[in-house]
């Protein structure tokens, strides 16, 4: 499709006519995010803030011509935004991602909220943490965040996304609550914790055909194959993490919204108790939990 945005970026360009024709061009190549795209990759290339932006519209490109014109075109060649920014906005916090770590989406947001919902029941404080699957280490960081007297391990198979996740807690001031062990899920663990958190790689090996290009292009395998039924991840997270949680602990596991009742089944079947779903804010299926007996 033909777009609408000049070539070239002139340095001297103001910043509101640069953004303003980027929506355009982004909407005339079919892109819905067109305007929030525009906003943030003109503030990711001058290395400004939205306030900055709406404040000074007549500010020139200058030297971040060059820069933005680069990702322009990265976007309109169907890369996401937070792949060309190196980050993504999640809970309360921006989180480093590079290109073989998953980038998390808002959708597990309810993850972090069912957890933190069910922490909120309890007079416990110093909650014993532990994510597998870390990745970018953004569901441990935002629940370090919320929960300051607790502490956390995140795991994962990734060298990449382990070097990334502990960078993400240090930048955040977390690495003396937080740290990252490079391994297979449980596989390497002994102690006990009371709370235990994944969002698994659950898309069944037959659905990755109709998976949009963005996630196929840019999301490491690893992160999304599932097995060829998507529960592969689950048969293995669920008994480890029976075994690790303390008693009166919970687990909550994220899920496809089609993989509510048998991601339930596993779960009353490895830890003999009822397990609980959760929605997200779009109304589909999120979260399964439960709770260790006390």
């Amino acid at each position: 499709m033909q777009t609408q945005l000049p070539l070239f970026f002139d340095s001297a360009m103001p910043v509101g006519t640069a953004r303003r024709a980027i929506a355009q061009s982004l909407s005339a190549s079919g892109i819905n995010s067109d305007h929030a795209d525009a906003r943030i990759l003109v503030c990711a290339a001058l290395g400004i803030e939205y306030a900055e932006l709406i404040s000074d519209p007549a500010r020139p490109l200058r030297e971040g011509a060059a820069i933005l014109e680069t990702f322009v075109a990265r976007r309109l060649n169907g890369e996401p935004v937070s792949r060309i920014i190196g980050a993504r906005d999640f809970w309360r916090a921006r989180f480093k991602i590079n290109p073989r770590v998953f980038d998390p989406r808002p959708s597990t947001e309810a993850l972090v909220e069912a957890a933190l919902d069910y922490a909120a029941q309890c007079r416990k404080q110093d909650w014993k943490i532990l994510d597998l699957g870390t990745g970018s280490g953004a569901i441990l960081c935002s629940l370090l965040q919320c929960l300051p007297e607790s502490t956390g391990v995140g795991v994962d198979l990734s060298y990449q996304a382990c070097r990334i996740a502990s960078a993400n807690l240090a930048n955040l001031g977390l690495a003396q609550r937080g740290f990252i062990v490079c391994g297979n899920w449980t596989h390497s663990l002994s102690d006990r914790f009371d709370m235990i958190v994944s969002n698994p790689p659950y898309v069944a090996q037959g659905e990755f055909v109709s998976l949009p290009r963005e996630v196929i292009a840019h999301d490491p395998r690893l992160a999304l194959d599932g097995g060829e039924d998507g529960l592969a991840a689950y048969r293995e997270i669920i008994p480890g993490a029976r075994r690790l949680l303390a008693p009166g602990g919970v687990m909550a596991l994220e899920i496809a919204a089609s993989q509510r009742f048998a991601v339930e089944s596993l779960v009353q079947q490895g830890f003999g108790s009822h397990a609980e779903s959760k929605l997200d804010l779009d109304g589909h299926w999120r979260v399964v939990m439960a709770c260790a007996p006390p």
